[in-house]
């Protein structure tokens, strides 16, 4: 039986923690759904499961990639369903916990997403006309390629503006037209863990001191120290960026912990565009007890 269980809503509301409640409950493994817990090394600053945590079940798609390295959608795509296979293979069900909506509906919507290397002359170039002329100049430049894309992306995430961008160039084809939708070959459940706006902002604020405390500033420069890049894409994540500010004395530790709130702020308004509370597919839930009987019945069904 093909199953997959989708924890999916804005960063700091508890989906990891839920996502392990239940699968010791459960079972099922657990397949990670973040764009940033990919990352060797980067461990504070994505708050990722602890390595004691990951033993008591198992988890997949978690530092599978240096921050050096360029990291797309279609590769997230094919590791993803290579570790689904094999999931299903031993007979047990998948746990997709994350809050990377571009990750998330890529595999619930079976998209067709374009394998294009990164072109890194490309990104240079493009990143060079956004620190020259702005991040808007950047994004009617895609506006006017691809305008249901600029429809979709915040011209503040740079990142994505020039990997559709480098999508447009390098294929002719723009990366709205290539992201199409299919099928998915197996049976889903898609669990929304909702979290009230000003619990939401508190937990946020209360995670993005603890990392600083934690070593987050440390974590940042033992990643330097590895010779990756300050600009490399990695560390333009939220709180590494800031970390970085700081090792450079851009900026002092106050300001650093006021930015990384705010981005995450940012973030987490995002996430809620592409996880919506009118989504008839998401079944919202604000506890243990809720989730369980959610879970239950979908197991029950489809079975």
């Amino acid at each position: 039986m093909r199953r997959l269980i989708a924890v999916i809503g804005a960063t700091a509301s508890g989906k990891s923690a839920l996502a392990l409640s239940l699968a010791q409950r459960f079972g099922g493994e657990i397949v990670n759904a973040d764009s940033r817990q990919i990352y060797r090394g980067m461990d504070i600053g994505t708050a990722k499961p602890s390595p004691e945590t990951r033993v008591l079940i198992p988890h997949h798609l978690y530092d599978i990639a240096d921050p050096s390295d360029s990291y797309s959608l279609a590769l997230y795509r094919k590791d993803a369903r290579t570790a689904l296979e094999n999931i299903w293979a031993r007979g047990e069900f998948a746990w997709l916990v994350g809050g990377t909506g571009q990750y998330v509906w890529a595999l619930l919507e079976a998209w067709q997403v374009p394998d294009v290397p990164p072109q890194p002359h490309l990104r240079a170039e493009l990143e060079a006309v956004a620190q020259k002329e702005g991040v808007e100049s950047l994004h009617g430049r895609l506006r006017a390629v691809d305008p249901e894309a600029a429809g979709r992306i915040d011209a503040r995430n740079v990142r994505r503006v020039i990997r559709a961008l480098e999508v447009q160039q390098m294929t002719g084809r723009p990366i709205s037209i290539w992201q199409t939708k299919g099928s998915p070959d197996f049976e889903a459940c898609i669990l929304g863990v909702h979290c009230e706006e000003k619990e939401l902002v508190w937990r946020i604020n209360r995670r993005v001191e603890a990392m600083f405390a934690s070593g987050l500033v440390d974590e940042t420069q033992a990643i330097l120290d590895a010779a990756v890049p300050a600009d490399a894409s990695a560390l333009s994540s939220i709180g590494y960026a800031e970390a970085v500010r700081e090792i450079k004395q851009d900026i002092t530790r106050e300001k650093a912990i006021e930015l990384t709130k705010r981005s995450t702020k940012r973030l987490a308004r995002r996430q809620r565009q592409w996880f919506r509370l009118q989504d008839s597919r998401i079944s919202w839930t604000t506890d243990f007890s809720e989730a369980e009987e959610v879970v239950t019945q979908f197991l029950e069904t489809s079975a």
